[in-house]
Protein backbone atom coordinates (compact mmCIF):
# COMPACT_ATOMS: atom_id res chain seq x y z
CA UNK A 1 0.00 0.00 0.00
CA UNK A 2 1.19 3.52 -0.81
CA UNK A 3 0.62 6.79 1.08
CA UNK A 4 -2.74 8.36 0.21
CA UNK A 5 -1.22 11.41 -1.49
CA UNK A 6 0.94 9.19 -3.68
CA UNK A 7 -2.08 7.07 -4.62
CA UNK A 8 -4.11 10.14 -5.53
CA UNK A 9 -1.34 11.49 -7.75
CA UNK A 10 -0.82 8.09 -9.35
CA UNK A 11 -4.51 7.56 -10.03
CA UNK A 12 -4.77 11.02 -11.57
CA UNK A 13 -1.87 10.19 -13.90
CA UNK A 14 -3.58 7.14 -15.35
CA UNK A 15 -5.40 7.57 -18.64
CA UNK A 16 -9.14 7.43 -18.02
CA UNK A 17 -8.61 6.93 -14.28
CA UNK A 18 -11.58 9.09 -13.41
CA UNK A 19 -13.76 6.58 -15.20
CA UNK A 20 -12.67 3.70 -12.98
CA UNK A 21 -14.33 4.09 -9.57
CA UNK A 22 -15.15 0.40 -9.38
CA UNK A 23 -15.48 -1.96 -12.33
CA UNK A 24 -14.06 -1.16 -15.73
CA UNK A 25 -16.74 -0.27 -18.26
CA UNK A 26 -16.93 -1.33 -21.91
CA UNK A 27 -14.93 1.09 -24.07
CA UNK A 28 -16.77 3.69 -26.09
CA UNK A 29 -17.73 2.70 -29.63
CA UNK A 30 -15.11 5.04 -31.10
CA UNK A 31 -12.38 3.45 -29.02
CA UNK A 32 -13.44 -0.06 -30.03
CA UNK A 33 -13.45 0.91 -33.69
CA UNK A 34 -9.97 2.40 -33.35
CA UNK A 35 -8.66 -0.75 -31.70
CA UNK A 36 -10.52 -3.69 -33.22
CA UNK A 37 -10.41 -6.97 -31.32
CA UNK A 38 -7.60 -9.13 -32.64
CA UNK A 39 -8.57 -12.27 -30.72
CA UNK A 40 -11.70 -14.49 -30.76
CA UNK A 41 -11.63 -14.62 -26.95
CA UNK A 42 -13.43 -13.35 -24.93
CA UNK A 43 -17.07 -13.25 -25.97
CA UNK A 44 -18.24 -12.05 -22.53
CA UNK A 45 -16.89 -9.79 -19.75
CA UNK A 46 -13.74 -11.03 -18.00
CA UNK A 47 -13.17 -10.89 -14.26
CA UNK A 48 -9.79 -9.52 -13.19
CA UNK A 49 -9.22 -10.59 -9.58
CA UNK A 50 -7.16 -8.22 -7.45
CA UNK A 51 -6.24 -9.81 -4.09
CA UNK A 52 -5.82 -6.42 -2.42
CA UNK A 53 -8.09 -3.44 -1.67
CA UNK A 54 -9.09 -0.79 -4.17
CA UNK A 55 -6.43 1.90 -4.26
CA UNK A 56 -3.57 -0.46 -3.43
CA UNK A 57 -0.61 -0.59 -5.79
CA UNK A 58 -1.62 -4.00 -7.27
CA UNK A 59 -5.11 -2.59 -7.86
CA UNK A 60 -3.77 0.43 -9.76
CA UNK A 61 -1.45 -1.74 -11.85
CA UNK A 62 -4.33 -4.12 -12.60
CA UNK A 63 -6.63 -1.29 -13.69
CA UNK A 64 -3.97 0.12 -15.98
CA UNK A 65 -3.65 -3.22 -17.75
CA UNK A 66 -7.39 -3.93 -17.68
CA UNK A 67 -8.27 -0.66 -19.37
CA UNK A 68 -6.08 -1.64 -22.31
CA UNK A 69 -7.48 -5.19 -22.34
CA UNK A 70 -11.03 -3.82 -22.44
CA UNK A 71 -10.17 -1.94 -25.61
CA UNK A 72 -8.20 -4.50 -27.57
CA UNK A 73 -10.34 -7.51 -26.63
CA UNK A 74 -13.60 -5.55 -27.07
CA UNK A 75 -15.05 -6.84 -23.80
CA UNK A 76 -15.05 -5.29 -20.31
CA UNK A 77 -12.37 -6.52 -17.92
CA UNK A 78 -14.02 -6.02 -14.53
CA UNK A 79 -11.90 -5.44 -11.43
CA UNK A 80 -12.89 -7.79 -8.58
CA UNK A 81 -11.10 -6.84 -5.34
CA UNK A 82 -10.82 -9.88 -3.09
CA UNK A 83 -8.54 -8.85 -0.25
CA UNK A 84 -7.59 -11.14 2.59
CA UNK A 85 -4.99 -13.57 3.93
CA UNK A 86 -2.10 -11.51 2.63
CA UNK A 87 -3.29 -11.86 -0.96
CA UNK A 88 -3.79 -15.62 -0.77
CA UNK A 89 -7.60 -15.37 -0.84
CA UNK A 90 -7.78 -13.63 -4.22
CA UNK A 91 -4.95 -15.67 -5.68
CA UNK A 92 -6.80 -18.83 -4.69
CA UNK A 93 -9.91 -17.50 -6.46
CA UNK A 94 -7.90 -17.30 -9.69
CA UNK A 95 -6.47 -20.78 -9.16
CA UNK A 96 -9.95 -22.26 -8.61
CA UNK A 97 -11.68 -20.47 -11.50
CA UNK A 98 -13.08 -22.76 -14.22
CA UNK A 99 -15.20 -20.34 -16.27
CA UNK A 100 -12.48 -19.42 -18.76
CA UNK A 101 -13.20 -15.77 -18.04
CA UNK A 102 -11.05 -15.13 -14.96
CA UNK A 103 -7.51 -13.78 -14.67
CA UNK A 104 -5.76 -11.92 -11.87
CA UNK A 105 -2.77 -10.06 -10.55
CA UNK A 106 -0.70 -11.01 -7.53
CA UNK A 107 2.60 -10.25 -5.81
CA UNK A 108 5.69 -11.96 -4.36
CA UNK A 109 3.99 -13.51 -1.35
CA UNK A 110 1.07 -15.49 -2.80
CA UNK A 111 3.12 -16.61 -5.82
CA UNK A 112 6.50 -17.51 -4.31
CA UNK A 113 6.72 -17.51 -0.50
CA UNK A 114 3.20 -18.57 0.56
CA UNK A 115 3.82 -22.34 0.09
CA UNK A 116 6.63 -22.18 2.65
CA UNK A 117 4.78 -19.87 5.05
CA UNK A 118 1.36 -21.55 5.07
CA UNK A 119 1.33 -25.33 5.60
CA UNK A 120 -2.35 -25.53 4.54
CA UNK A 121 -2.29 -23.19 1.56
CA UNK A 122 -5.41 -24.07 -0.49
CA UNK A 123 -3.66 -23.74 -3.86
CA UNK A 124 -0.31 -24.68 -5.38
CA UNK A 125 1.14 -21.77 -7.38
CA UNK A 126 3.28 -24.08 -9.51
CA UNK A 127 0.38 -26.39 -10.45
CA UNK A 128 -2.79 -24.33 -10.23
CA UNK A 129 -1.72 -21.09 -11.92
CA UNK A 130 -0.44 -20.09 -15.35
CA UNK A 131 2.10 -17.26 -15.12
CA UNK A 132 1.32 -14.68 -17.80
CA UNK A 133 3.81 -11.85 -17.33
CA UNK A 134 5.76 -9.97 -14.75
CA UNK A 135 4.35 -6.43 -14.79
CA UNK A 136 6.32 -4.13 -12.48
CA UNK A 137 8.93 -4.29 -9.76
CA UNK A 138 10.21 -1.93 -7.08
CA UNK A 139 13.54 -1.79 -5.34
CA UNK A 140 13.46 -1.39 -1.58
CA UNK A 141 15.61 0.72 0.69
CA UNK A 142 17.27 0.02 4.04
CA UNK A 143 16.56 2.96 6.33
CA UNK A 144 17.49 3.71 9.93
CA UNK A 145 16.40 6.25 12.51
CA UNK A 146 18.85 9.19 12.69
CA UNK A 147 19.87 8.12 16.20
CA UNK A 148 21.53 4.99 14.81
CA UNK A 149 25.25 5.88 14.42
CA UNK A 150 25.51 4.60 10.86
CA UNK A 151 25.43 6.39 7.53
CA UNK A 152 26.60 3.49 5.38
CA UNK A 153 25.82 -0.21 5.31
CA UNK A 154 29.34 -1.00 6.55
CA UNK A 155 28.80 1.25 9.57
CA UNK A 156 25.41 -0.34 10.21
CA UNK A 157 26.93 -3.83 10.18
CA UNK A 158 29.82 -2.74 12.41
CA UNK A 159 27.41 -1.15 14.91
CA UNK A 160 25.20 -4.25 14.94
CA UNK A 161 28.20 -6.50 15.61
CA UNK A 162 29.45 -4.26 18.40
CA UNK A 163 25.96 -4.04 19.93
CA UNK A 164 24.30 -7.42 19.23
CA UNK A 165 21.17 -6.69 21.29
CA UNK A 166 20.68 -3.05 20.37
CA UNK A 167 18.84 -3.05 17.06
CA UNK A 168 15.17 -3.60 16.19
CA UNK A 169 13.54 -3.47 12.77
CA UNK A 170 9.97 -3.34 11.54
CA UNK A 171 8.02 -5.05 8.78
CA UNK A 172 4.41 -5.76 7.90
CA UNK A 173 4.66 -9.28 9.27
CA UNK A 174 6.51 -12.58 9.14
CA UNK A 175 7.32 -13.59 5.59
CA UNK A 176 6.70 -10.14 4.12
CA UNK A 177 9.17 -8.77 1.60
CA UNK A 178 10.78 -6.38 4.05
CA UNK A 179 11.07 -9.07 6.71
CA UNK A 180 12.71 -11.59 4.38
CA UNK A 181 15.06 -9.00 2.87
CA UNK A 182 16.25 -7.99 6.33
CA UNK A 183 16.67 -11.59 7.47
CA UNK A 184 18.66 -12.27 4.31
CA UNK A 185 20.85 -9.25 5.07
CA UNK A 186 21.32 -10.35 8.68
CA UNK A 187 22.37 -13.83 7.59
CA UNK A 188 24.85 -12.53 5.02
CA UNK A 189 26.36 -9.96 7.39
CA UNK A 190 26.31 -12.16 10.50
CA UNK A 191 24.42 -9.64 12.62
CA UNK A 192 21.43 -9.62 14.97
CA UNK A 193 18.35 -7.38 15.06
CA UNK A 194 14.99 -8.06 16.67
CA UNK A 195 11.98 -8.25 14.36
CA UNK A 196 8.93 -6.12 15.26
CA UNK A 197 5.91 -6.99 13.07
CA UNK A 198 3.18 -4.47 12.22
CA UNK A 199 -0.19 -4.69 10.51
CA UNK A 200 0.81 -2.13 7.90
CA UNK A 201 3.56 0.20 6.75
CA UNK A 202 1.99 3.42 8.10
CA UNK A 203 2.36 2.34 11.73
CA UNK A 204 5.82 0.89 11.14
CA UNK A 205 6.90 4.13 9.49
CA UNK A 206 5.51 6.20 12.36
CA UNK A 207 7.42 4.11 14.87
CA UNK A 208 10.62 4.38 12.84
CA UNK A 209 10.35 8.16 12.68
CA UNK A 210 9.59 8.26 16.42
CA UNK A 211 12.63 6.09 17.18
CA UNK A 212 10.62 3.21 18.63
CA UNK A 213 12.29 0.90 16.09
CA UNK A 214 15.75 1.41 14.60
CA UNK A 215 15.51 0.17 11.04
CA UNK A 216 13.32 -1.10 8.22
CA UNK A 217 13.51 -2.30 4.62
CA UNK A 218 10.65 -0.74 2.65
CA UNK A 219 9.75 0.22 -0.91
CA UNK A 220 11.13 3.63 -1.76
CA UNK A 221 7.72 5.24 -2.33
CA UNK A 222 6.68 4.31 1.21
CA UNK A 223 9.57 6.15 2.90
CA UNK A 224 10.80 8.79 0.42
CA UNK A 225 9.16 11.80 2.14
CA UNK A 226 10.69 10.85 5.49
CA UNK A 227 14.13 10.39 3.91
CA UNK A 228 13.94 13.77 2.19
CA UNK A 229 12.92 15.42 5.48
CA UNK A 230 15.78 13.78 7.39
CA UNK A 231 13.44 11.71 9.57
CA UNK A 232 14.97 8.50 8.22
CA UNK A 233 18.43 7.81 6.83
CA UNK A 234 18.75 5.70 3.67
CA UNK A 235 21.79 3.42 3.77
CA UNK A 236 21.39 1.17 0.71
CA UNK A 237 18.87 0.07 -1.89
CA UNK A 238 18.09 -3.56 -2.74
CA UNK A 239 17.82 -3.03 -6.51
CA UNK A 240 20.39 -3.99 -9.13
CA UNK A 241 21.13 -0.34 -9.81
CA UNK A 242 20.64 2.92 -7.98
CA UNK A 243 17.07 4.20 -7.82
CA UNK A 244 16.19 7.43 -9.64
CA UNK A 245 14.39 8.70 -6.53
CA UNK A 246 17.55 8.26 -4.42
CA UNK A 247 20.48 8.44 -6.84
CA UNK A 248 22.94 9.20 -4.04
CA UNK A 249 22.16 5.97 -2.15
CA UNK A 250 24.33 2.97 -3.15
CA UNK A 251 23.06 -0.52 -3.85
CA UNK A 252 23.69 -3.41 -1.49
CA UNK A 253 26.22 -4.80 -3.96
CA UNK A 254 28.05 -1.47 -4.13
CA UNK A 255 28.04 -1.51 -0.33
CA UNK A 256 29.84 -4.84 -0.16
CA UNK A 257 26.83 -7.19 -0.05
CA UNK A 258 26.75 -9.05 -3.40
CA UNK A 259 23.86 -11.40 -4.11
CA UNK A 260 21.41 -9.61 -1.83
CA UNK A 261 19.39 -7.90 -4.58
CA UNK A 262 15.63 -8.13 -4.08
CA UNK A 263 12.45 -6.50 -5.33
CA UNK A 264 8.79 -6.14 -4.55
CA UNK A 265 6.97 -7.24 -7.71
CA UNK A 266 3.53 -7.63 -9.27
CA UNK A 267 2.56 -10.08 -12.01
CA UNK A 268 -0.35 -11.19 -14.16
CA UNK A 269 -1.70 -14.73 -13.70
CA UNK A 270 -4.42 -17.03 -15.02
CA UNK A 271 -5.82 -20.44 -14.04
CA UNK A 272 -3.53 -23.32 -15.01
CA UNK A 273 -6.02 -24.64 -17.60
CA UNK A 274 -5.97 -21.40 -19.61
CA UNK A 275 -5.06 -22.19 -23.25
CA UNK A 276 -1.47 -21.32 -24.13
CA UNK A 277 -2.43 -19.04 -27.02
CA UNK A 278 -4.66 -17.03 -24.69
CA UNK A 279 -1.86 -16.72 -22.14
CA UNK A 280 0.49 -15.51 -24.87
CA UNK A 281 -2.05 -12.96 -26.10
CA UNK A 282 -2.57 -11.59 -22.60
CA UNK A 283 1.19 -11.32 -22.11
CA UNK A 284 1.61 -9.39 -25.36
CA UNK A 285 -1.19 -6.99 -24.54
CA UNK A 286 0.05 -6.48 -20.97
CA UNK A 287 3.39 -5.44 -22.42
CA UNK A 288 1.64 -3.04 -24.80
CA UNK A 289 -0.45 -1.56 -21.97
CA UNK A 290 2.54 -0.77 -19.78
CA UNK A 291 4.71 0.45 -22.67
CA UNK A 292 2.50 3.54 -23.00
CA UNK A 293 4.31 6.68 -21.75
CA UNK A 294 1.49 7.61 -19.37
CA UNK A 295 1.51 4.13 -17.84
CA UNK A 296 5.29 4.20 -17.40
CA UNK A 297 5.07 7.60 -15.76
CA UNK A 298 2.31 6.42 -13.42
CA UNK A 299 4.32 3.38 -12.39
CA UNK A 300 7.44 5.48 -11.83
CA UNK A 301 5.42 7.84 -9.65
CA UNK A 302 4.59 4.85 -7.46
CA UNK A 303 8.25 3.84 -7.30
CA UNK A 304 7.86 0.91 -9.69
CA UNK A 305 9.54 0.14 -13.01
CA UNK A 306 7.87 -1.72 -15.86
CA UNK A 307 9.46 -5.15 -16.44
CA UNK A 308 7.09 -7.20 -18.60
CA UNK A 309 8.26 -10.55 -19.94
CA UNK A 310 7.00 -13.77 -21.56
CA UNK A 311 4.97 -16.46 -19.77
CA UNK A 312 7.98 -18.75 -19.88
CA UNK A 313 10.28 -16.10 -18.41
CA UNK A 314 7.77 -15.26 -15.70
CA UNK A 315 7.42 -18.94 -14.75
CA UNK A 316 11.21 -19.24 -14.48
CA UNK A 317 11.37 -16.06 -12.42
CA UNK A 318 8.74 -17.32 -9.96
CA UNK A 319 10.60 -20.63 -9.62
CA UNK A 320 13.83 -18.79 -8.82
CA UNK A 321 12.12 -16.56 -6.27
CA UNK A 322 10.41 -19.56 -4.67
CA UNK A 323 13.67 -21.45 -4.30
CA UNK A 324 15.54 -18.47 -2.88
CA UNK A 325 13.01 -17.18 -0.37
CA UNK A 326 11.41 -20.54 0.39
CA UNK A 327 14.83 -21.85 1.33
CA UNK A 328 15.41 -18.90 3.66
CA UNK A 329 11.98 -19.36 5.26
CA UNK A 330 12.63 -23.03 5.89
CA UNK A 331 16.14 -22.47 7.25
CA UNK A 332 14.90 -19.85 9.73
CA UNK A 333 11.66 -21.65 10.57
CA UNK A 334 9.52 -18.59 9.71
CA UNK A 335 5.75 -19.05 9.86
CA UNK A 336 3.01 -16.56 9.06
CA UNK A 337 0.98 -15.57 12.08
Amino acid sequence: MLPRRTLLALTAALPGAALLPGALARPAAAQTAAHPAAHPWPDRPVRLVVPYPAGSTPDIVARTVAQHFSTVFAQPFVADNRAGAGGNLGTDAVAKATDGLTIGVSINGPLSTAPSLYPNLPYNPAKDLAPVSLLVRAGQVLVVHPSVPARTLAEFVAYAKANPNALTYGSVGPGSGGHLAMEDLKARAGIQAEHVPYRGFPQATLDLVAGRINAMIITVAGILPQVREGQAIALAVTAEGRLPQLPEVPTLEESGMPGATSYAWIGLIAPAATPADRVQALAREAQAALAAPQAKLAMATAGFEVVTNTPEEFASFIATETARWGGLIQRLGIRAE
